[in-house]
């Protein structure tokens, strides 16, 4: 019987691996902690969502109260006022006077966020302006008879 030495390098006994099998699982190891660094960065740095906070109704008009400011979208259709947060909350409704007459508001859940409209039974027009109060985004809705 023959020795398994390798003489002229045609045998099936595979030559010693002279390097080192540490490097790929300190690199492997650094490819982990890498994303996890990452991943606690990416966590800490995105801000929180947008939450309605309260609705308060004033002599012309609404005034909304975030916890910071969301994206609005605001649009007039056919004599009504519809606004777009994209912003968290809970469903609500009321009513409020406008020149002795009734407006009808109503905050509801879409799958783009909270959406507020304001109804009458005459054309309404309105305009909207947002301000940061303290900690708190305030957005003001002030309405006026076509």
């Amino acid at each position: 019987m023959h020795g398994s030495e390798g003489k002229d390098g045609r045998h099936s006994t595979p030559e010693v691996d002279r390097r080192s099998k540490l490097l790929p699982r300190v690199m492997g190891s650094l490819a982990i902690v890498g994303l996890m660094v990452g991943l606690m960065i990416g966590r800490l740095t995105t801000p929180e969502p947008s939450e309605l906070q309260q609705v308060e109704v004033t002599g012309d008009g609404l005034v909304v109260w975030f916890n910071n400011a969301p994206k609005t979208h605001g649009e007039l259709i056919d004599g009504s006022l519809a606004l777009l947060f994209e912003a968290q909350g809970q469903a609500q409704k009321g009513q409020l006077k406008l020149n002795g007459k009734d407006v009808n508001w109503r905050v509801r859940l879409s799958d783009k966020g909270l959406l507020l409209t304001l109804v009458a039974a005459r054309p309404l027009k309105g305009d909207w302006a947002g301000s940061e109060v303290g900690d708190r985004w305030r957005l003001e809705i002030h309405l006026q008879e076509q």
